[in-house]
């Protein structure tokens, strides 16, 4: 299943605004808390967020100019730079960033839905049309969501966002697993030949 744009769209209008709740009440102590992830931080986590709107936002101004322009010019270092730097701001300065940034990104898909996503080819260093922004930063505000360990759980998600995410992330597990036997253990749960799936690590994604 894939989710169409207006859809994801719609989606993310509602996951943004939840984003946007949580991050309201935080305070400059939460800020320096340890996030779900390995070595990030609650600031970590939201400037992430910020930056990755911003990036959508860049790829898709590019497409309709007809230039193709990659969320990150600058790669997995400018990714992780800005996100280092922007880590230890305030909590009024995060708020404010989710808050902007997704405002920003969320004028653009109006601009390049009102024009039929013109230029959609132009990958950049994505695997996506551009069509299916909304759908990738939907993913990303409610796995992250989670992942700030401030009361968002993934009981939470709306079903429409698990009912494909659920199909894509299955596709991708083979290549997620670490371990020699996890495919055996993983395998034998599924087929209901084994009665859990114990010592199958599953990295998280960042």
């Amino acid at each position: 299943m894939e989710l169409q744009p207006d859809a994801a769209i719609a989606l993310c209008h509602e996951a943004h605004e939840r984003l946007r709740v949580t991050v309201l009440k935080i305070d400059d102590d939460t800020v320096r808390r340890q996030s779900r992830l390995p070595g990030w931080t609650v600031g970590h986590v939201l400037t992430h967020l910020s930056r990755n709107a911003d990036g959508h936002a860049r790829r898709l101004e590019g497409a309709l100019i007809g230039v193709e322009v990659p969320r990150y010019p600058g790669g997995s270092e400018q990714r992780d730079g800005e996100i280092e730097a922007g880590s230890t701001r305030s909590a009024h300065a995060l708020y404010e960033d989710v808050d902007e940034s997704a405002k920003r990104l969320e004028a653009t898909w109006a601009r390049s839905a009102a024009a039929g996503w013109p230029n959609a080819e132009l990958l950049a260093t994505d695997r996506f049309a551009t069509s299916g922004s909304p759908l990738r930063r939907l993913r990303e505000v409610e796995v992250h969501h989670v992942d700030l360990g401030l009361g968002y759980v993934v009981t939470d998600w709306p079903d429409e966002y698990v009912a494909w995410e659920l199909l894509a992330t299955l596709a991708r597990l083979p290549e997620r697993l670490v371990n020699a036997k996890d495919a055996h253990r993983l395998l034998g749960w599924l087929t209901g030949r084994a009665p859990n799936i114990d010592g199958v690590v599953l990295p998280p994604w960042m």
